[in-house]
């Protein structure tokens, strides 16, 4: 509901709902500009978003590296953006949990919110004869009184509707309140002989901070206050100072959660040292079901078939009497998800069919739909009239089709061979994580396409190599997304020291800014590192504007305990054949308030200084120029206009598969130097 009711809201609702968010808008709207700012913001709002994070059902395959699990088990499993409500689910192993065979599916689909309800308690600390109240008892609130039922404590809850007070009388409390001010007080009272609760689990959801006060108050001495629900949190500091209370936030289903190395990768921890995990919460949550010491069935009160979802949101929200607990109920003897491409009913009027022949000869198919696909490439290709927008792929079925039907594809698929078997699909763009763009490249190369891959081409040079080789043995051509040789303030300096007889010097400074390490591109094996994957730019602008080949690479890092791949604040020296030098200071310990890039250029006594592509300044003879653009352009559009030039069999000299391969070989020299400390050759694959 929290989705739900954030969707219907306009975009200043939006901003005062998350005024974090905010924040970050304006300081790119301060790096990047309005304009781009604008159509990041406006893509990532029109998104259409998965619901649901708790379900359960039979295991129609499994990955192969899956242990415990096999074809025809019934699981429950939980996250957001995996157990969706859908027909046909992809889940982590982490995030899926076996059903007892004396649980029904129906309540094996509530595990995920027991599991939220568990880590509550869990991190409460009760033990047993502990006096435990629950303020809030919707369907968090009424598992997690059972919860604590069975670990042997004295419940109590309070909430301002009676009917849930006696339904969590009915399912073991051993009291209930209804209603809130001086009478809960004095009830609590009552029911603690004025000793107070040992633990306070708040699973309310409301804006207001009454629930944190009421906590503060009918806590004992020393007692804990766990937050489970979406409540305000304006602590009153006094209760919890004089009685030195203990606050306690629940992060969701328990340890792992938000760790995409437990949750996506798989990797467990260890029993000894973590004993409840997630999903070691729901295999719990679903033996207390099995063995009768908690009930769902009577929180299930209403029952939709999935064609009539909308009608379920509709009684949450606008019903008199509120639902505790909603199923969604699939039909069943779907074998698994639908593998060619589907067709798609547009909003826009240039989208055609797949195996249908077209005025515009440009068919282009795009594999990733990602923010930056969707706010800068695919607006550019969209406004161009050669295009026709065949399929797009994505890893989730909800993604493209909302993707599709938003930019004028005719038709989403799952199925990358059904892609590339499309005749009239000449180009491919490849918008994914930097894990998979070699195998994409290698598959659409040999299926005789024209290439076009977001950087980085490979994440290793072993990859690299795999890649060439397919190049040169297919029919297909490639290009890497190094869009700043298409800015056109590069083209201007480009165009100014084109017939230069001596080298140049180039100087590119990146006030990066940090990431978080948890972030998948400081992932190696998915993300690479920032030097694989964001470094490569400006080694490939000092390519071009040197107009040679990189032969040597010494590299300087700041080290932080990382390792050489993960380094982000580093300096770069780039040694050219014909002579040029070219330094690179990417630094991720700045003030993303200050300007991003800075590239100057040094030739015969004359300076080119680009200044976050909106500015060039040229001096010369004591002279300076300036010419602003109107908006930052990093060469986006002019990127997209080639590519599907060289779909159409036009021929670019801005950039060529070989420069493309330079690039990428010079970067992974970077890591080398970092790792022994010396200069290191480069060479080509490709030459």
């Amino acid at each position: 509901m929290a989705k739900v009711e954030l969707g219907r809201q306009g975009l200043i609702g939006k901003a005062r709902s998350r005024p974090d968010m905010v924040r970050q808008v304006i300081d790119k709207a301060r790096r990047d500009g309005i304009l781009s700012t604008y159509r990041t913001v406006r893509a990532r709002l029109e998104e259409a978003g998965a619901l649901g994070y708790s379900a359960a059902g039979v295991v129609s395959d499994v990955g192969e590296l899956v242990q415990g699990l096999r074809v025809g088990d019934r699981v429950a499993c939980g996250g957001g953006g995996y157990a969706n409500h859908a027909e046909v689910l992809y889940v982590p192993q982490n995030l899926c949990a076996r059903v007892p065979d004396d649980v029904e599916l129906a309540d094996a689909a509530y595990a995920t919110v027991g599991a939220i309800a568990m880590q509550g308690v869990r991190l409460s600390g009760v033990a047993l004869g502990d006096r435990v109240v629950v303020i809030g008892l919707g369907l968090v609130g009424q598992l997690a009184v059972q919860l604590a039922v069975a670990a042997g404590c004295e419940v109590a809850g309070i909430d301002l509707e009676s009917a849930k007070c006696d339904l969590a009388s009915q399912l073991g409390a051993h009291g209930t309140h209804a209603g809130g001010g001086s009478d809960a007080h004095e009830w609590c009272a009552e029911f603690t002989r004025g000793r107070g609760f040992d633990a306070v689990l708040i699973a309310a959801a409301t804006k207001s901070s009454d629930p944190i006060r009421l906590a503060a108050d009918i806590a004992r001495d020393r007692g804990v206050v766990v937050v489970v629900g979406d409540v305000g949190m304006t602590v009153p500091r006094a209760p919890f100072y004089e009685r030195e209370l203990s606050l306690r936030v629940s992060r969701s289903y328990g340890p792992g959660r938000y760790d995409p190395s437990y949750e996506e990768e798989g990797l467990d921890y260890p029993y000894g040292y973590v004993r409840w995990t997630e999903r070691r919460n729901m295999e719990e949550f679903l033996r207390l079901l099995a063995s009768r010491r908690v009930q769902v069935a009577p929180l299930t009160t209403h029952r939709f078939e999935v064609g009539r979802a909308s009608e379920a949101y509709a009684a949450l929200r606008d019903g008199d009497a509120k639902p505790i607990g909603v199923l969604l109920e699939y039909a069943g003897g779907v074998e698994g998800p639908p593998l060619m491409p589907v067709p798609v009913k547009s909003r826009s009027a240039r989208a055609g069919s797949l195996g249908s022949s077209h005025e515009s000869p440009v068919g282009l198919a795009l594999i990733g739909a990602g923010n930056f696909a969707t706010a800068t490439l695919l607006p550019a290709l969209k406004v161009d009239p050669r295009t026709d927008l065949r399929a797009v792929l994505t890893a989730g079925g909800l993604s493209a089709r909302d993707v599709a039907e938003r930019y004028g594809f005719a038709a989403c698929t799952s199925d990358l061979s059904a892609l590339l078997a499309d005749e009239d699909t000449r180009g491919v763009l490849i918008v994914t994580r930097h894990d998979t763009h070699a195998d994409y490249a290698i598959r659409a190369l040999e299926a005789g396409k024209t290439v076009f891959v977001e950087k980085p081409l490979a994440l290793t040079e072993s990859e690299l190599d795999r890649v060439v080789e397919a190049w040169r043995n297919a029919p297909g051509d490639l290009v890497v997304g190094f869009n700043r040789r298409f800015s056109p303030l590069t083209a201007e300096v480009a165009s100014a020291i084109a017939g230069r007889a001596g080298p140049v010097t180039v100087v590119c400074r990146v006030n990066a800014g940090s990431i978080p390490a948890s972030h998948w591109i400081q992932n190696l094996e998915s993300g690479g590192g920032r030097i694989i994957g964001e470094v490569c730019h400006f080694v490939d602008l000092a390519c071009y504007l040197a107009r040679s080949r990189p032969v040597e690479v010494f590299a300087v890092g700041l080290g932080n305990g990382k390792s050489a791949a993960l380094q982000d604040t580093l300096s770069v020296t780039l040694r050219f054949a014909d002579g040029s030098l070219a330094s690179i200071d990417y630094v991720a310990t700045g003030d993303t308030g200050f300007a991003k890039e800075r590239v100057e250029v040094y030739y015969a006594g004359h300076v080119y200084l680009i200044d976050d592509f909106r500015e060039l300044v040229t001096v010369k003879g004591g002279r300076r120029r300036r010419r602003r653009l109107t908006r930052q352009d990093k060469g986006h559009a002019a990127e997209m206009r080639s590519f599907v030039d060289r779909v159409a069999g036009e021929s670019s000299t801005v950039i060529t598969f070989a420069d493309c391969v330079a690039s990428t070989a010079a970067t992974f020299k970077i890591v080398e130097s970092l790792a022994t400390g010396r200069p290191i050759s480069v060479t080509s694959p490709a030459d």
